[in-house]
């Protein structure tokens, strides 16, 4: 048989597949083949039949044709019972991938150890059976198996060998070209994912303040950031949540992966499924292109889901099903991905009550707060504005190309005595907007409509003021009287936190500062 032909046309062609369809073909035109496969040398977890996660190597199987004589037998599967092959078992196939030396069984009748089913073997008529390793590199790819009608000799040994060697080339270059463009492609989606988030990214990248509160936090981001956990950060909005994220992603052992960043509130509901997973060309209105989802670019590393309250409830199951077993499709694709992604997840929301209240999945919920970690707002760590005002003036003065500006005592003692409902984000604009009022002049900032500022004014006057101790009696003593009212009530209807018009977590957090039971009730 002229090789030279065959050999060209299994070089040319573009993937795995078709690379394999061609050697089979190849091998069934010699007539006294009666069935030819070919198993790869892989990871569990990479064979698209056994579809797991195990990192245990193994023999898969990967093409298989043949010319049965039993009517309906089908030998062109491949996810039969010979699919995997375990490489410690006692199989031919297993010792050829370890050893890689080639097998040639001339008379199955005649060899008792062969182990193949001698029923059909008999039944088949096959006489002779041929396996030899696919070698790449200095190293064994795969192996190929042949069984023949006839009683092979060295002849045939040597036509199979040669061919064997072209064919695990062909196999080796076209992996290695494949692996390429998949890198490629990879590459691209990072850069189209980055050029949106230098857009979305704000500059106050640094977590500012040595404040027992924030101490506490940075002790527990230590704690869990060399886990896998699911995390649910929970604080109000401009606590820094996202900074939070991204320092668990650092210390954590996907730091040389993506952080890939999902903002759900502000994904139109109909968009969330292609945005999380993905979608094909065709698949609806606008997909002009095929689009990897973020869980796709988050493969490896962690994916950061920042207002995950506002996730459209029937989604909700197709996330529970990515966090649980790692699959997913693209919308308007039947071919299951498998990713292996950590999950960040943020909420100024209190997702139990939503989870109570039927808006939010309680499994769901379990799922992302495995480790929760509450984010003190601003006002619960006072002690920190002073530290964090000058940061970020530097920081702003730096962007604006300003000279750096002076921070009065007097404005400084505004800044902590107010209330900060923006916390950390309301900050940052008070003194980029102070900088650019200032005109190079001293600092004075804009603190309209906090009621620790007009007590701040008005102390300003006169010599009357708190000292931190007698603020936090007064705190504690407030606390106490609206739990009593609320019958120990925290969130819900009728609880403190509503009294008190403030978000529960916060609420929470201040009585865990303040060591109040949360179900004191006078």
């Amino acid at each position: 048989m002229d090789l030279h032909p065959v050999i060209l046309s299994i070089a040319q062609a573009a993937d795995p597949p078709s690379v394999l369809g061609q050697i089979v073909k190849a091998i069934m035109a010699n007539e006294h083949v009666a069935l030819a496969r070919i198993w790869f040398l892989d990871q569990d977890g990479n064979c698209p039949v056994c579809g797991g996660a195990s990192e245990e190597t193994s023999l898969h199987m990967r093409a298989s044709g043949g010319r049965p004589r039993e009517a309906g037998a089908d030998w062109g599967r491949i996810d039969g019972s010979h699919h995997r092959v375990p490489l410690d078992s006692e199989r031919k196939l297993a010792h050829m991938a370890r050893t890689g030396e080639t097998v040639l069984v001339p008379d199955i009748a005649g060899v008792h150890d062969a182990v193949i089913d001698r029923e059909w073997a008999k039944q088949e008529q096959i006489e002779g059976f041929i396996g030899h390793p696919l070698r790449f590199r200095g190293g064994i790819v795969g192996v190929l198996a042949v069984f023949l009608r006839v009683h092979p000799n060295q002849s045939t040994l040597d036509w199979l060998s040669t061919f064997a060697a072209h064919a695990a080339v062909a196999i080796g270059n076209c992996r290695a070209f494949q692996q390429i463009d998949q890198l490629r492609r990879q590459l691209e989606l990072e850069r189209d994912y980055l050029r949106e988030e230098v857009v979305e990214t704000g500059d106050f990248r640094d977590i500012v303040g040595q404040s027992p509160a924030l101490t506490r936090v940075l002790q527990q981001i230590d704690l869990v950031a060399q886990t896998d956990s699911s995390v649910l950060i929970q604080g109000e909005s401009g606590t820094g949540k996202e900074l939070i994220a991204r320092a668990i992603h650092q210390r954590s052992r996907r730091a040389g992966k993506a952080l890939i960043r999902v903002n759900c509130g502000s994904i139109p509901k109909d968009l969330f499924e292609s945005e999380f997973f993905g979608h094909v060309k065709g698949s609806f209105t606008g997909a002009i292109r095929d689009r990897a989802g973020r869980f796709q670019l988050a493969d490896g590393g962690t994916l950061f889901l920042d207002e995950v309250g506002e996730i459209p409830l029937d989604l909700q199951s197709k996330l529970l099903r990515v966090l649980q077993e790692g699959e997913f499709e693209r919308v308007g694709d039947e071919h299951t991905r498998r990713v292996n992604v950590r999950v960040i997840a943020a909420t100024n929301r209190d997702l139990r009550t939503a989870s109570e209240e039927g808006r939010f999945r309680l499994d769901l919920f379990y799922r992302l707060s495995v480790f929760p970690l509450e984010i003190p707002s601003l006002r619960d760590r006072r002690e920190d504005i002073p530290h964090l005002a000058l940061h970020l003036v530097k920081q702003a003065c730096t962007r604006m190309h300003l000279p750096e500006a002076k921070l009065p005592h007097r404005e400084m003692a505004r800044l902590e005595a107010y209330d900060w409902p923006g916390n950390v984000r309301e900050l940052q604009n008070v003194v980029e907007r102070a900088l650019i009022l200032a005109q190079g002049g001293p600092l004075e900032f804009d603190l309209q409509g906090g009621r620790n500022h007009k007590a701040a004014r008005a102390n300003e006057d006169c010599s009357e003021f708190y000292t931190e101790a007698e603020w936090r009696d007064k705190e504690r003593a407030n606390l106490l009287q609206a739990l009593k009212h609320a019958r120990g009530k925290v969130s819900g209807a009728g609880g403190a936190a509503e009294l008190l018009g403030v978000n529960p977590n916060t609420l929470a957090s201040r009585l865990r500062t303040l060591g109040i039971s949360r179900s004191y009730s006078g």
